[in-house]
């Protein structure tokens, strides 16, 4: 299909089939709105998190809540009475159940995104390319390279993207970082993320025909998928790989983000990757893992490990919290420092840091009003190195080998620190929940190499690893190449 200027897509009907919409020229600039005027936003994705999207522009002075998308009709609607109750009136909210259509409006500023993870970028890259700002549910993208297409959108149409990566918006947290940044704890060595809150199986459902409120087509998107069965609609959909990512790249996707923002300032992707776990106990239709353990390399000796633990058992120790690790020993956990062998810890107690005010929301309202995409707490360059190394970990246990269920599983002789942490992990998955030695087995992935300049894979296993980087995407709702944004 041949480029379109942005009039031309602002004029385009999102009833054209088969359209895959670039825009050719300059940059497409969200307009710089003033502090005294409205701000006109919409929200995409209307049940669950994009709930909490709506309240929070709500809670915006000068801000009108004034486009919802939603391809479920009841969904839809449900927004709409409660909008119009909120605001009595104030002005007027329109409903879509296409994303296009809402876009094409003038006079809509931003939106944000609160869909399927397999949505994000598409509806990212169209935004930018239609001049709106762009607040953008975690993870930003449903693969590794179609991050990098938004990355390089924001550069070409010069507007806001803020991913909603909420402790990016702490002033604590990004105090810690520059304190640790600066040595004041010695030289970090592990940034240890963890996503351990319980959950449950999501059992079997059948194919069917979907509801007749639900629009599967736009619902489905650019997921490359056919059949409709109800634990795809409205959140089960986060257990399968086509339209998410695990809980690995959706809770984990915060203390994913913490872990990384700690390491040195100069680190971007990690330069080998593994991880091993498996979907316990379930037996049921999901396909991600429910219990993982992960590390990520960089180039400068630094590591991100990771553990997600969501089987439920007697005692379950619900952690959603990072750690770090320095190279004398000390560690900081649960807000204390310990110094090496120290049992008592000292409250840490640092200077506030460099973050936009406001509070994730506010933030973002502020760079749209200033039209500087450098205000967003959590850019979309940020973004996708965060997301990137949640993909990279993920992919490395698709490609993983099943290996007998015990504490040598990882093969960690040679790594004390992540035999150490490994073993902890082990521990819980058998005694805790019971997990027996005999007939059980852990996926264990490769060590996946990666090339942070070109962002593909090299050496062993690289063919089968590369092949994981894109999505393929269905016919209409095509991703484009980072050259063609």
């Amino acid at each position: 299909m041949s480029r379109i200027t942005r009039r031309n897509f602002l004029q385009t009907s999102s009833a054209v089939a088969g359209a895959t919409f670039v825009i050719s020229g300059t940059k497409a600039s969200g307009r710089v709105i003033g502090a005294n005027d409205r701000l006109r936003i919409g929200v995409a994705g209307l049940n669950g998190r994009g709930r909490s999207h709506m309240d929070g522009w709500l809670g915006q002075e000068n801000v009108e809540l004034t486009h919802l998308i939603d391809p479920d009709e009841n969904v839809l609607n449900g927004a709409l009475k409660k909008v119009e109750s909120r605001t009595s009136g104030k002005y007027t909210t329109q409903g879509f159940s296409d994303v296009r259509k809402a876009l094409e409006d003038k006079t809509l500023d931003a939106i944000s995104v609160a869909t399927p993870n397999h949505w994000h970028s598409l509806i990212t890259i169209w935004a930018a390319q239609a001049g709106k700002h762009v607040y953008v549910e975690k993870p930003m993208s449903h693969d590794c390279d179609e991050g990098r297409v938004v990355v390089e959108a924001q550069k070409k149409y010069g507007v806001v993207i803020q991913h909603g990566t909420q402790t990016r918006s702490s002033a604590s947290v990004a105090g810690l970082h520059e304190a640790i940044q600066a040595g004041k704890f010695g030289k970090l060595k592990i940034s240890y993320g963890y996503c351990c809150k319980p959950r449950g199986s999501i059992g079997h459902e059948s194919v069917a025909s979907p509801p007749s409120n639900l629009d599967w087509d736009l619902w489905r998107g650019p997921a490359n998928i056919d059949d409709y069965h109800a634990n795809y609609v409205h959140y089960d959909w986060h257990w399968f790989w086509k339209t998410g990512n695990g809980d690995m790249n959706n809770q984990g996707t915060h203390q994913l983000d913490v872990a990384r923002w700690a390491l040195d300032k100069d680190q971007t992707h990690p330069v080998r990757v593994m991880g091993l776990g498996n979907r316990f106990q379930w037996n049921d239709q999901g396909e991600t893992p429910n219990t993982m353990f992960a590390i990520a390399e960089y180039p400068n000796g630094q590591y991100v490990y990771f553990n997600v633990r969501n089987v439920n058992y007697k005692g379950y120790e619900h952690q959603v919290e990072n750690e770090y690790y320095f190279e004398d020993g000390g560690k900081i956990v649960r807000g204390k420092y310990y110094a090496k062998g120290a049992k008592d810890g000292e409250k840490v107690s640092v200077e506030p840091g460099k973050v936009t005010p406001g509070g994730n929301w506010g933030a973002f309202i502020a760079a749209c009003r200033a039209g500087d995409p450098s205000m967003a707490n959590g850019n979309a360059l940020e973004a996708h190195y965060g997301c990137v190394l949640g993909h990279l970990m993920n992919n490395s246990y698709r490609l993983g080998s099943k290996v007998p269920f015990n504490a040598k599983a990882g093969g960690f002789s040679d790594n004390t620190d992540a035999s150490e942490h490994f073993q902890k992990l082990h521990d819980i998955m058998s005694t805790g929940v019971g997990i027996p030695e005999d007939g059980s087995s852990y996926v264990v992935g490769p060590w996946l190499t990666y090339d942070a300049q070109t962002e593909r894979h090299t050496g062993e296993h690289a063919e089968q690893a590369n092949a994981l980087l894109k999505d393929s995407n269905r016919k209409g709702f095509e991703v484009p190449a980072a050259g063609n944004v």
